[in-house]
Parts: structure tokens; sequence; C-alpha cells
């Protein structure tokens, strides 16, 4: 007997506008969307509502909320999503009053994550989350989590969590937090040997959904490695595991490529805290490529939550090179940074993908410099064993000529082989 395939939840959006900025509502609106279907549930219908405040209670107001009542029961909805964040008490009077299951952004979001995550650190990251983000919304959560049958925002922790008394649940919580700190401990010690080996670091990071995954996959693909590739999806947050890949570049010299969990506007701060171990890596890079959506009109925000993300984590002062993604899609964008590294490009073509890497490779490696030398015969085997950065050689009659690629620093090495600068 097959199992019965359970259906899509179908969901109303509902968003509250402090703001008279209608073109940025509309992109709100559009993001909350494609979150949703992230999280495999159909939208029947958006609502945007202007507002001077915020209604204590049910945050829209009693008469707003009977409306969407009205309306839900009319199209059958099976959950309210609040394009904002709720108290448990907003979500508990929002229930009894719509008489549907209330999710707010966070909650969604957290939902997608508990989907996604797929390693123990992973799952372990979203259910600290998941309990951080539900503690002081035990009252609204008890309401929809009784309700019979799975759906969204019921993943992860579960209402036996909401059970214990809060105290049991601070003991979990910090349970977790000496978990991912060991993890985070164990993979440090493997990035730092990484960084000791003298292998540059290149971290992608950007807005979900940019095309990430998609780079380093085709990157892969061009340099020989398509059995390595990543998991990618036209989703956002397709997937949250740190993603490491080694490369050879055309210098001879070899790069670790890194690709990590996307961002979205207004990422819950729970969310930044909890996942920071994991972005912690890109501490160690040497260059942090910032994948931007070049079909997004509003690209400045989504670079916003992007930046806004680095400088909590204090890594503004890094390298960057900014690349615009989608440049198929739309190839006319206005690009306003002055003084800054930029690289246009569409992942889908392997030319574009070969000048990313070419100024990855510049930036990088800015200084290194191409050097000749003329090594004896008698010479050879202590200079095979030293230098790891031969590009190409040739046997002469009294020396081996060859061409090296070595940090400006360690020219100084090279002196007794009659070192000419190329």
């Amino acid at each position: 007997m097959k199992e019965k395939k359970l259906e899509k939840e179908k969901c109303i959006i509902v968003q509250l506008d402090l703001s008279e900025d209608r073109n940025k509502s509309e992109d709100k609106l559009l993001e909350i969307s494609e979150l949703a279907r992230s999280a495999e549930i159909e939208v029947l219908a958006t609502i945007s509502q202007n507002a001077k405040s915020i209604n204590a209670a049910t945050y829209i107001g009693s008469g707003k909320a009977l409306e969407i009542k009205e309306m839900a029961d009319n199209m059958e909805a099976d959950v309210i999503i609040f394009n904002n964040e709720l108290t448990g008490s907003q979500m508990k009077n929002l229930e009894e009053i719509i008489d549907k299951k209330i999710i707010d952004r966070t909650g969604l979001i957290l939902d997608i994550f508990a989907r996604r995550a797929t390693t123990k650190e992973g799952k372990l990251q979203v259910k600290l989350a998941q309990l951080e983000y539900r503690l002081p919304r035990l009252v609204g959560f008890r309401n929809y989590l009784s309700r019979e049958g799975a759906g969204v925002g019921t993943r992860g922790p579960g209402e036996q969590k909401l059970e214990m008394d809060r105290r049991t649940i601070q003991k979990e919580i910090t349970s977790i937090k000496n978990q991912l700190k060991d993890s985070y401990d164990q993979r440090m010690i493997k990035s730092k040997k990484r960084k000791t080996s003298s292998i540059p670091i290149v971290s992608l990071i950007g807005y979900s959904n940019a095309g990430k995954s998609t780079i380093l996959n085709n990157i892969l693909e061009i340099y020989g490695q398509e059995e390595k590739k990543v998991y990618s999806d036209n989703l956002l947050f397709a997937t949250l595991d740190v993603s490491a890949r080694k490369i050879g570049l055309e210098n001879k010299k070899d790069i670790i490529i890194t690709d990590t969990v996307g961002f979205v506007t207004d990422l819950p701060t729970k969310l930044i805290e909890s996942f920071k171990g994991t972005l912690e890596e890109i501490e160690l890079s040497d260059l942090i490529v910032v994948v931007i959506d070049s079909s997004n009109i509003d690209y400045k925000t989504q670079l916003k939550a992007t930046t806004d993300v680095l400088k909590e984590m204090d890594l503004a002062d890094k390298k960057l090179l900014y690349c615009f993604n989608k440049i198929d899609i739309n190839d006319d964008l206005y690009i306003d940074l002055k003084d800054e590294e930029v690289v246009r490009i569409s992942a889908l073509k392997e030319q574009d993908i070969k000048k990313l890497m070419t100024k990855v490779q510049e930036l990088v490696f800015a200084d290194y410099s191409y050097i000749s030398v003329k090594v004896p015969y008698d010479k050879i085997d202590v200079f095979m064993k030293n230098s790891d950065g031969m590009i190409d050689s040739s046997y002469e009659d009294q020396y081996l000529a060859a061409k090296v690629f070595v940090h400006k620093s360690k020219i100084k090495d090279y002196e007794e082989y009659n070192v000419q600068r190329i």
C-alpha cells in the first residue's frame, strides 16, 4: 500500500507596512512568497496593510484579523503567514480570532532551515535557533502545535519540547551550544591546517539564490571536478551546509573555495547567532566573493543584507570581490561601487566563469611575482624540494631553466639561482 502524499498547505501572506516606500513593500512581499515556495506552501493571496504603529494585542488590529478570517475561510487556507515577527501573545490572539495556524517570518525561515539541514552540526544549529525562538512564545506555539497533522512550523523540537518547563529548555539550549562549540573547534583545527598549508581560501557569500552554488558547480566542471558538485536549486536556502573544494589554477597554485549559507533581508538575529559558528570559517578567507543577483532591481537591499552580516562578524575589512551574476538576464544594471573590485558574469557561460577565476587569481595572488631561475644540476634536488610554485622548466646544458610563481617576500630565497623578474 502506497503512503498517501500530503497535500501542499495553502497560505495567505499578511504584511504590515510601517514605511511609505511602495517598491520596498512589494519586494518584501515577493521575497516572503519565495520563502513560502521554498517551504512547499501554495500562496493563495497576499495582503499588505499600511499602518503608523503596531497593535500590541494582534499586531494588525482585531478588525483586520476578522477580515483575514473571512478570506481564509472562503479560500480554504491552512495557514496565515505574517511577514513580520510576532510575539507569543500576538500569535495566540490571532489564532483565536482567525482560527488558523499562525506563522511569522522567522518561524517560516526556521521551518525551511529544518527541511534543508543535513549534517549533524546543521541540525543542531537549526534546533538551537528554534528553541531560542520558541522559548518566549510558548503560549502561542501550544495552540497550533496541538492541532492535528504536521506542516509548516512543526518541524524540529516539536510539541513535546513545549511541555517542558523553561528550565529544562534552557538546559537543552546550553547542551546544544556546548556540542556546537566542540564541533566548531574541530572544524577550525581543520581549517587552520588548510591555512598553514599555504593554500589560500576563497569564500562565496551572498543573498540566498544569487547563484553561489551554481558558480561553484560550474567552476568544478570547468576544472575537471564534476564529481564534486554541490546541491543547487532555484530556491531560497536551497542548502545550509558549507562546502569546500580545492581548485588548481592556471598559475599552478591551488585555492580552496567555500560555498556558505545564503542570506535574506532582515535575517533574524537568532539565525545569525546560531550559524555564526559555520560562518566564522570566513574569518580565514584570503578573499570573499560577494555574489549579487543582477536580475533583481533592488540589488542594493540584497547587498546590504550580506554586508550587514559581515559587519556584525567584524569581517568588513576583508579583501572583497563583488560578483554580479545573471547578467544574461539583466546586463544594464548600473553598479554604484566606486573603488571596489567588481566583475560581471553569467554563471551559465564558461567564458564568464573563467573571467571570474582570472580575477580571483589576480586578487588572491596580488603579492606574487613570476621569476626565472637557472638551477645548477647539483642543486636541483634541493630546489625541487623547496619550490612549490614552478610553472614550467627546460633542461639546458649546464642548468635547469625554470619559471616560478612566488610570493614577493620569498624571492630572496631564490637569489642563488640567478633570479630575473619576468
